[in-house]
Order: C-alpha cells, then structure tokens, then sequence
C-alpha cells in the first residue's frame, strides 16, 4: 500500500513547529533535513511566508535545544565508528549529504576519531563483514572495493592486503583502479 503525500496548504507557525517537533520525535535531523521536510509540507514552498515560516519554527527549534547539528554530527559519527566500524571518509561523505556544514563535519569526525587506529578500525570492519583472507584476484577486488566504500583510506587497505600476501601484480591492478 503507498502512503499519500501530506497536503500542501498553508500552516500557522505553531502547526509547523509541532510538525516539526514530531519528525525530531522520530529521529535526530539535521537543520538542511527538516528544512526539506517542512518546505514539502507548505503550499509554495518558494513564498516568503513559507521561507520564514521555516526560518521561524527553525530558530525556535535551536533556541530550545532540540536542533543542532554539531552536536547531530557529533553523535553520528560516533554511533557509526562503534556500530558499523565504518572509516572516517564514509562518515564525511554521509554527513554531507545530510546537509551538515563541512567545519561542523570537520570538528565532529576528528573528534570521533582521534583516537581510533585505523588498521585496527577496518579490521573490526573486515571481521564484522565476516571477511577472510582472499583466496583469489576476484575476492581481492571484492574485498577492496568493499573497503573503499566502507570509507578506509587506501594506505591502510593495501597495508591490510600486503599482510595478507596478496601478490604485486593484484595490487598493481588495484592501484591502477584507485587512481581512476
């Protein structure tokens, strides 16, 4: 069964800012995430009325303390470290396209990460993936490619492959392919 759109109409502010509460009730968002919710809801989301009623129930939203990003960022980069054992470069590319700004990024992943061992955080990555030592070219790609997306940097992925005795001419080809 599909789920209707909500109905563009015009809302008060205090419409909006409960809407707006009940979607942070839901889950944590980012400023750029509930600005795109709250502009789908309004009937022309390019009115002035509609931009400052966003920006209304937006500063609103800050002033209480229930919509900050830096502390949004904080949060996400560390609850993905810990659960999913992702690499600081999935943590960026995530959070950007979230809508979170890059100085906040910044801080926020250094933080997370600041005393986190990169190796040993994509080991944890391999051994949560239930990854083995590649017995072939094929599962070496696999492997790598699954690193690279996981957001591990390739100094740490072919430190990892190299222990594994991976041959020169399968990291040669892996080299080339990283580079493209």
């Amino acid at each position: 069964m599909a789920f209707s759109r909500p109905k563009r109409r015009q809302y008060s502010e205090e419409e909006m800012y409960e809407y707006a509460v009940g979607a942070l009730a839901r889950r944590m968002r980012t400023v750029a995430e509930l600005k795109r919710l709250m502009r789908a809801r309004v009937e022309d989301p390019e009115s002035e009325y509609a931009e400052t009623l966003v920006e209304l129930v937006i500063r609103r939203l800050k002033d209480q303390g229930y919509l900050n990003d830096s502390q949004y960022a904080a949060y996400y980069s560390s609850m993905r470290r810990d659960n999913q054992k992702f690499g600081r470069g999935r943590v960026v590319t995530e959070l950007k396209t979230r809508g979170v700004h890059g100085s906040v990024i910044e801080k926020a992943v250094d933080a997370a990460y600041e005393a986190v061992s990169e190796e040993k955080q994509a080991r944890e990555y391999l051994q949560k993936k239930r990854l083995k030592k590649p017995k072939d070219q094929k599962e070496t790609a696999r492997i790598f490619r699954q690193m690279v997306r996981a957001g591990f940097r390739m100094k740490t992925i072919f430190g990892i492959l190299k222990k594994w005795d991976v041959d020169e001419e399968t990291l040669t080809a892996l080299e080339g392919e990283a580079v493209q």
